[in-house]
């Protein structure tokens, strides 16, 4: 059992790194909530298999090369830095400012190799996958905003460049994606929605930095974080519209990117509540936060079936 258990987890695809963003995210919603216990139990969880998958990650670029670059090639390979930046997120909240500064260094490291190969492989006709440069590109402004309030100025202004390269990046993933996704999608179709999500969030954070107060930035960064997350409403009640029409039953690790889209809406309607005071969002942001929730225990139950041997994974997990 134990050889099999260890065969399956080492068949996850980078995809796989969605689950940490996925649970990673509900943590920081929970927080948000003060729901703190159940928050540190999902932190712990998503720490977990954060260091499960890296210590894969390592082990594939040490005795598997050939594959950790087929692999690196890929938008889901991404999900090594938003992964990351998640859980820089809710270990900063908790005062670790040191921790979060070494993650923000680390995912930043790991971003820029990252997203040059995956730029050079970009084609026409992609799964919802492609929209990882952008996610994984408005994870880091979403630490680094988050860190400056402690670190100073420089690192926000520094994360409004990101932040609008991080729009450029949807918009270049919105170009190539394959629009049959939304009713044929395996799932990672969620992840055009979650990238206005995490934006939106990103732009809230920006706005907490206070750099801005009194200007005009303000107002025209106030303005395009309220678009970003209304694009992103109105991706949710497109995709789960297509999810009721074209049911698609069954596990595939690429649920976990439909879970982390759901739960970053969540968490952007509560942050953006916060920053904007639009008062009615976080109403909103607390009843997706549970929609959210019930998706997660959905597909950490088909994962673990999944690993223990009891279903299957499907052969084709990287786009």
């Amino acid at each position: 059992m134990k050889s099999r258990v260890a065969r399956r987890w080492a068949e996850l695809p980078p995809a796989a790194g969605s689950a940490v963003m996925a649970t990673g995210i509900l943590s920081v919603g929970f927080h948000l909530t003060g729901r703190e216990t159940v928050s540190r139990v999902l932190l712990c969880l998503a720490v977990l298999v954060w260091l499960l998958l890296a210590c894969d990650f390592a082990s594939r670029l040490l005795r598997s090369r050939p594959r950790w670059v087929a692999e690196a090639d890929t938008p889901p390979a991404l999900t090594a830095v938003a992964a990351t930046t998640v859980l820089g997120v809710r270990v900063a909240v908790l005062g670790w400012t040191t921790a979060a500064a070494v993650l923000l260094a680390l995912s930043a490291v790991l971003w820029a190799p990252l997203l040059a190969a995956v730029l050079t492989h970009l084609r026409r006709r992609m799964p919802g996958g492609v929209f990882l440069i952008c996610v994984a590109t408005q994870g880091l402004v979403v630490l680094g905003a988050t860190l400056a309030v402690s670190a100073g100025d420089w690192l926000a202004r520094t994360a409004m460049v990101f932040f609008v390269l991080g729009l450029v990046l949807y918009a270049a993933a919105l170009f190539r994606f394959d629009f049959h996704q939304v009713a044929e999608g395996a799932g990672d179709q969620w992840v055009a929605g979650g990238a206005l999500a995490i934006s939106a969030l990103a732009g809230s954070k920006l706005l907490a930095t206070g750099v801005w107060a009194g200007t005009g930035a303000h107002t025209a960064l106030r303005t395009v974080t309220l678009i970003l997350l209304a694009g992103d409403l109105a991706w949710y009640l497109v995709l789960l519209g297509a999810e009721l029409l074209r049911r698609r039953p069954g596990y595939d690790v690429r649920r976990w990117a439909t879970v982390f889209p759901m739960g970053m809406t969540a968490v952007a309607c509560l942050s953006t509540s916060a920053a904007t005071a639009v008062g009615w969002l976080d109403g909103l942001g607390q009843v997706l936060l549970w929609i959210a929730t019930a998706a997660w225990l959905v597909t950490f139950v088909g994962t673990v079936r999944a690993v223990a041997g009891r279903t299957v994974v499907s052969p084709t997990q990287v786009p």
